[in-house]
């Protein structure tokens, strides 16, 4: 399955031409319907409706369209009518030229010195009447569709582009773990020799004389407890189990921004102790690099589905 992004934006629009009705001599004038949806990252699914009053009845039937295909995000839906009525002149049918006379009327009756209306005002009533009679329920469905489409596609280039950037950076970070594993033997073995070469010291033996079982069995227990403590096998060993499931989740694909969350978490946990137990400035800088890296990835992971 594709990795989705929650971040896209895709938009559709559909135009009716002009018509006229059989039972009415009027012309309706030719409309046009624009669609967008626009989605950025959020923890649940969050939708949010920008449409005009004649498409406020399809919001239940859109939100259901979006539920039943996104996971997660932010999305906003907006609509726009446009009506062109340039070269079309709506002809106001005689049952809207009476509600209007009665409408002027009771205006009248409270308020004399209201204007009465003008031509104008009637084509203007007339034409917005046509476009709020049209069914729309033949357009915004499919368009809906069209457009949810086409944002799906987009989640799903940007996932992708996500995707090859975490694998990218699981790649560095097994590059660093594989730096680190070998650094701490290696300090072992010189802490191991400084604390022998300081108990000599402090007894006074000569490079050639032989050191007393006593003070080599106490060097070697200095020795072990600063192994103990530095030793980050532990870690390397999570850091590696994480690695391997995160990459496993993008490559299954589908609905992994939760899991990945908390498993670059989980990461950033083992680089941080990784860090408190460095005994060297070259384990300390692979530390941090480690951490650059997981808060870049971080980043990333949260606009994922």
């Amino acid at each position: 399955m594709p990795v989705y992004s929650m971040t896209g934006y895709a938009s559709a629009q559909h135009s009716t031409a002009n018509s006229s009705t059989e039972n009415e001599s009027k012309t309706v004038p030719s409309s046009h319907l624009g669609l967008e949806i626009r989605s950025v990252n959020s923890r649940f699914l969050d939708l949010t409706f920008k449409l005009p009053e004649e498409l406020r009845q399809f919001e239940p039937a859109l939100r259901e369209i979006l539920i039943a295909r996104l996971k997660r995000g932010k999305v906003e839906v907006r609509a726009a009518i446009e009506t062109s009525s340039h070269s079309t002149i709506a002809e106001p049918s005689p049952r809207l030229l009476q509600r209007l006379n009665a409408v002027q009327d009771n205006v009248k009756a409270w308020l004399p010195n209201a204007s009465p209306l003008s031509v104008a005002d009637v084509i203007r009533l007339s034409a917005n009447d046509n476009v709020s009679a049209r069914d729309w329920s033949e357009d915004i469905l499919p368009l809906a569709e069209k457009t949810l489409t086409e944002l799906l596609s987009a989640r799903q280039r940007e996932g992708a582009r996500l995707a090859t950037m975490l694998l990218d950076r699981i790649n560095q970070l097994r590059g660093l773990v594989g730096q680190a594993g070998p650094l701490v033997p290696q300090l072992v073995i010189q802490q191991r020799q400084r604390f022998l070469d300081r108990w000599k010291e402090a007894m006074a033996l000569t490079d050639g004389a032989i050191l007393p079982e006593a003070a080599q069995d106490r060097a070697l227990t200095e020795a072990t407890a600063f192994a103990i403590r530095i030793d980050v096998a532990e870690e390397i060993t999570r850091i590696n189990s994480h690695l391997d499931e995160i990459e496993r989740l993008i490559t299954k694909g589908g609905d992994i921004g939760k899991r990945l969350d908390f498993l670059i978490q989980e990461l950033h946990r083992e680089a941080n102790t990784m860090g408190s137990k460095s005994a060297a400035l070259e384990l300390t800088h692979i530390s941090v690099d480690m951490k650059v890296l997981i808060e870049q990835m971080r980043e990333q992971v949260q606009n994922l589905e």
